[in-house]
């Protein structure tokens, strides 16, 4: 039974990444056009592409996204949106589920990547985590994006969660920037992305449902960099306390 399960594992893995790649040639082009668009223009043009894709993509990998807590997103209101990091399968769920126009921080190297690589930096604030000057910049970025009328979208975590515990600790960086704009959290849990592409197993991966819920706004107004630590708590505890309230074991 246990090498069936890992055959049907590889076989389900191949047959993701082919659909992932025919369904990323088909988008390729319109999102190459907005890529050359300036910002605002570019991210509110790019969400409702990137959401017609995943809208595609998941329930034809048997892995439809079920997403609640969509009325904590107050118009005209733009959130520091704060989500759990289990696996890859987060990146693809949560940013084109997060109501409106959203640019998340993510990593250079990935960038690089041939055809994808379009597509991940229009939609992304790369930082090259080698070099200080383009943190300085990342962040610069992240406060322009918010005052542009964009939603952030990051992963506090830092990394995905490879231990046995709920979530990881958070860093600060998601709270600093919170503060510093007066902007609100909204903290976003996302279940089963940890049993899809387990971090420990190679090549395998299964199909499962992704619930996303999105939580009620935690507000900043009036806070310093001196609340950070317990903003930080706060919103881990909520998070945690329902993640464990609501997953299926």
């Amino acid at each position: 039974m246990k090498i069936i399960k890992n055959i049907l594992g590889r076989v389900f893995l191949v047959y993701a990444l082919i659909i992932f790649a025919i369904t990323m040639l088909v988008v390729f082009i319109p999102i190459w056009i907005i890529s050359l668009l300036p910002e605002p223009a570019r991210a509110k043009a790019l969400h409702p592409v990137f959401r017609l894709w995943m809208g595609v993509y998941m329930p034809l990998v048997f892995c439809p996204v079920i997403r609640k807590g969509k009325k904590n997103f107050k118009k005209g209101e733009h959130y520091v949106v704060v989500i759990n990091h289990n696996s890859l399968a987060d990146i693809p769920v949560s940013s084109p589920w997060i109501p409106g126009p959203n640019k998340t921080l993510a990593k250079v190297e990935i960038s690089k990547i041939p055809l994808f690589g379009v597509i991940y930096k229009t939609g992304s604030i790369l930082l090259d985590r080698k070099k200080e000057n383009s943190r300085r910049e990342s962040v610069n970025k992240m406060h322009e994006t918010l005052n542009q009328g964009i939603h952030l979208c990051l992963y506090p975590e830092g990394t995905r969660n490879k231990t046995s515990e709920p979530m990881q600790p958070f860093f600060d960086g998601a709270f600093v920037t919170a503060i510093k704009s007066q902007k609100a959290i909204i903290p976003g849990v996302i279940f089963n992305t940890g049993a899809i592409l387990p971090h420990n197993k190679k090549l395998w991966a299964r199909p499962m449902p992704i619930p996303i819920h999105f939580l009620e706004p935690i507000p900043t107004n009036g806070l310093t960099l001196n609340d950070v630590t317990a903003l930080k708590d706060q919103v881990h505890k909520i998070m945690e306390a329902h993640y464990v309230a609501n997953r299926k074991n």
